[in-house]
């Protein structure tokens, strides 16, 4: 059974290059410093959530739902892999608008008021 690539050193925990690649039919063998995409570099946690929030189509409360998890932990995940997708080792600040947003959700009960004041303490 194949493993998935590790992209990060077990030891250092520095970024892994990829520098031999082997045809498993012919036995062809490649030697080099290749580069892996920046998906590549997500967890097997993150990896698993974009596929999830893909298979959503966006849509944030199917997220939810099919995760079990909160609004706000779905925007914490984007986040995060947004940061490591673009290497902003910074999570990202929302725009003062999304303050109205937030009031909105928390209005409509879509969210908790501790949800509300997590996300608030975010913008």
């Amino acid at each position: 059974m194949p493993y998935s690539v590790l992209t990060n050193c077990p030891v250092c925990s520095h970024s892994l290059h990829v520098t031999k690649l082997q045809c498993p039919h012919c036995q062809t063998t490649i030697e080099n410093t290749f580069t892996l995409s920046k998906i590549g570099s997500l967890s097997a946690e993150q990896l698993q959530f974009v596929e999830t929030f893909l298979i959503c189509r966006g849509n944030i409360k199917e997220v939810e739902k099919e995760l079990g998890i909160s609004y706000p932990t779905v925007r914490g995940k984007l986040n995060e892999i947004v940061s490591a997708l673009t290497d902003d080792k910074s999570t990202p600040k929302r725009p003062q608008r999304d303050a109205k947003k937030v009031v909105s959700l928390l209005e409509n009960g879509d969210i908790t008021a501790e949800e509300a004041i997590q996300l608030l303490k975010d913008v």
